[in-house]
């Protein structure tokens, strides 16, 4: 066998064990009542009209306009569920506190970015949501809370009526949910952290891995959520070429941009404008 032979060989077994890596779970029953859907980034928001990410106003402002959301889920110190995005609620309420140490009767003293709006429990998302529009539920890990948040998500999930499904950049989400809740349509949420400078203590291998879907292995997600200026990324687009892997992008702020994913197929999570 010739030099060039043998490298042909050689990338072919490299190519051969990469879309092995990257196989995604396939055909889960679900995704078809979220397909079409266009999903507000943390409710239907605009601050400037006095209603804040996160809260009840924004997810019932996207119920009225017929668009499902996209929300953030912590657990509290009390094991509540409480929707916000930042763990560390300077941002968002204006004072230095971590929703992970707080309990719901602590949630009064933090409204949210100086409005009468305060964090709302996750049972509460529910009950506006139930019989309505989709969710994505995104899980924050906080301290190796990856199990005990998901299965506490899950238990509030228990008998909803409503359609949803479940994303997390932390890998141990997913794995649990593929452990415990096989039902549950899950999904990675990545983007290029080999270029982002804001990926806390991520090892060069983990960024590596996780923008590359290489956690895929062993969570088999049923969808890729991918920071959409990111998606030409090489996996995702083996993933949607060799599998049709369903595909999530945010943070869309454009109508053009939305337009276009539209025409590709592409699920959108927008924030910024009304479509």
């Amino acid at each position: 066998m010739n030099r060039m032979a043998k490298a042909a060989l050689g990338c072919a077994g490299v190519l051969g064990v990469w879309s092995l890596l990257l196989k995604p779970r396939r055909n889960q029953p679900g995704w078809e009542k979220l397909e079409g859907v266009r999903f507000a980034h943390r409710g239907l928001h605009d601050i400037n009209s006095g209603v804040p990410e996160n809260s009840l106003a924004a997810f019932q402002r996207a119920i009225d306009c017929g668009f499902g959301a996209e929300l953030d889920v912590h657990l509290m110190a009390d094991g509540n569920l409480a929707v916000v995005h930042d763990s560390d609620l300077t941002r968002v309420c204006g004072k230095k506190a971590y929703i992970e140490e707080l309990i719901e009767e602590a949630l009064l003293d933090y409204p949210l970015m100086g409005t009468g709006e305060l964090i709302p429990l996750f049972e509460e998302v529910l009950d506006l949501f139930a019989g309505k529009t989709p969710l994505i539920i995104e899980l924050k890990v906080e301290g190796g809370n990856a199990n005990a948040l998901t299965d506490a998500v899950m238990a509030a999930l228990e008998g909803w009526d409503g359609c949803y499904c479940v994303e997390s950049f932390h890998p141990a989400v997913l794995l649990r949910l593929k452990e415990r809740y096989p039902w549950v349509l899950r999904g990675q949420l990545s983007q290029n952290f080999l270029r982002d400078s804001e990926v806390g203590n991520l090892s060069l291998p983990a960024r590596f891995a996780l923008t590359n879907l290489l956690t895929t292995a062993f969570t088999s997600p049923d969808f890729i959520a991918y920071n959409w200026k990111d998606r030409g990324n090489w996996s995702l687009r083996w993933m949607r070429a060799l599998y049709g892997v369903h595909e999530v992008d945010w943070t869309v702020r454009e109508r053009e941009t939305m337009e276009a994913l539209d025409r590709a197929g592409v699920t959108s999570i927008f924030e910024g404008f009304v479509p």
